[in-house]
């Protein structure tokens, strides 16, 4: 199994959507923050729905007594970061919400502005070794992530502390459910069932923003068999064709992953993939946006102005990291990007 390939997969899943070109606070899409696999609070009654509270995932696996199955669950949840301003400048400040300070829309900081944003931070959950065949039972379980606040004081060069960056993040309650249903001798079919048991804090008046801080976003799941086959959905066997019509999956959709012709692994992805996605070998790194090609979004990088790259190198650390990736990238990792032959075959006589 390459675990490897598999995690890099998952990571560009759970990132895509997070940040739009052209990466800056400033863009309205990017104030419209939006990624797929959201799974928001359940609805109160009379309540309009933006996103389901709930996903579910459904696949085959070829088992015996010996099988075990791991469940993995990965989510991105929102941290707003704010900017204050102290109400004089301190030295030696240590941060715990008694510091005096005023928020603001931006703080410039010896060339350096820092801005309010939402970042993202990573969460997942993970179920014990499952036992699929001879009576396995069903699981469920529950996650609690408590609410926080982090600060992070903002220092000249001289020592003195003038501002803060202030880190808030809301209270997440999620579960887990798998269940097994004995389909042939030695197939069974799983079922992952994940909802977002957050307390619903809705305010009408703040739309769908008011519910993706107690959101999980681009929710997945790993699944893993020891001594177990996972079938493809998208190809089965002739004899299971019938089982795989009969699995419901509601906002995510498994396919088989990591290397070619190993079916070990599970990725049960918010975004329509094929078995066995690969992240091409000629990308530099991660562009975040939806659907993206990596030429043309380098390009485009490339043609910003500074007044504009500078907003985007003080965004957000991960953006940062994509334009300085990009201003440094050497011709030939270019001419990669243009295209790529993966390789020749001779057409039969009738194609001709």
């Amino acid at each position: 199994m390459n675990r490897n390939g598999v995690e890099a997969i998952a990571d560009a899943v759970l990132y895509e959507g997070y940040m739009l070109y052209p990466y800056r606070t400033s863009s309205v899409k990017n104030r419209q923050r939006w990624n797929f696999g959201v799974l928001a609070p359940q609805p109160s009654s009379g309540q309009e729905s933006f996103d389901p509270s709930s996903m579910q995932a459904e696949c085959l696996l070829e088992c015996d007594s010996t099988t075990q199955v791991t469940v993995k669950v990965r989510f991105l949840q929102i941290v707003r970061r704010s900017v204050g301003r102290l109400l004089s400048p301190r030295r030696d400040v240590h941060f715990g919400g008694e510091t005096p300070y005023d928020l603001v829309d931006a703080l410039d900081l010896e060339g350096k502005k820092h801005v309010p944003w939402e970042e993202a931070r990573e969460r997942e959950v993970i179920l014990p070794a499952l036992l699929p065949c001879g009576g396995g039972k069903p699981v469920s379980l529950s996650f609690e992530f408590a609410s926080g606040c982090e600060y992070e004081p903002l220092s000249r060069t001289d020592g003195w502390t003038v501002g803060v960056i202030v880190r808030e993040w809301e209270a997440l309650s999620t579960s887990v459910e798998v269940s097994w249903q004995a389909c042939e001798a030695s197939l069974v079919k799983a079922t992952v069932a994940i909802s977002n048991r957050s307390e619903n804090a809705f305010s009408p008046e703040q739309g769908r923003a008011g519910l993706l801080p107690r959101s999980l976003l681009s929710t997945h799941a790993i699944l893993r068999a020891a001594n177990g086959q996972f079938v493809s959905l998208l190809e089965p066997p002739e004899h299971w064709k019938a089982w795989a019509e009969k699995c419901a999956n509601r906002g995510v959709w498994p396919v088989l992953a990591g290397s070619e012709g190993d079916r070990s692994t599970v990725l049960c992805s918010p975004i329509i993939l094929y078995d066995y996605p690969q992240i091409a070998p000629e990308s530099p790194g991660s562009l975040f946006d939806g659907t993206e090609i990596d030429e043309i979004l380098s390009l485009r990088i490339l043609t910003m102005t500074e007044e504009e790259k500078q907003e985007m190198r003080q965004s957000d650390d991960r953006t940062r990291e994509i334009l300085e990736r990009t201003e440094n990238m050497p011709p030939e990792q270019f001419i990669k990007l243009h295209g790529a032959l993966r390789g020749l075959r001779t057409l039969s006589p009738e194609a001709e």
